[in-house]
């Protein structure tokens, strides 16, 4: 009986941790409720980026972060990898590759609705996509704080 509960206990753990928890969740937002990492920043799709893939590389991936996948993670339901072509992996949901924006500070934030930047708008996403309506922004040239002297990034 006793290597019966062991055992029962044992397989249990495993199977625990065999289902990770999913790299992103769902927060109410002044959008509306929105997907986001595991730290609660928000997730954004580009119009710019063809169904499956990613065309925010350079400056554009230095302002707009991809939302990262590891080598091991494993595409789920509407949720897939894109490969870009670093050969590096990010998170994509119903075929759109997902990104934060380097200027939302805080957990919930939204700042980055309706910018029109690189060429074209950025939308948060979310499961419902119910962002409202907003009126485009467009910023300029985005500075990059750096260790150097004065230096600028000039994004």
């Amino acid at each position: 009986m006793k290597r019966s509960l062991i055992g029962a206990a044992a397989l249990v753990v495993l199977a625990s941790s065999a289902f990770a928890a999913e790299p992103w969740k769902v927060l109410r937002t002044a959008a509306g409720p929105v997907w986001t990492n595991q730290q609660g920043m928000t997730l954004y799709t580009f119009d710019r980026d063809p169904m499956g893939g990613s065309s925010c590389y350079g400056r554009c991936a230095f302002v707009w972060p991809p939302f990262k996948a590891s080598g091991a993670a494993k595409a789920t339901g509407d949720w897939t990898i894109v490969t870009r072509k670093d050969g590096s992996h990010m998170w994509a949901y119903d075929g759109r590759a997902l990104y934060t924006f380097r200027r939302d500070k805080r957990p919930g934030q939204v700042t980055g609705n309706g910018v029109y930047q690189f060429g074209a708008l950025w939308h948060v996403a979310g499961p419902a996509a119910a962002v409202g309506s907003y009126k485009p922004k467009k910023y300029a040239a985005y500075k990059a704080k750096s260790g150097g002297q004065g230096s600028s990034s000039g994004y």
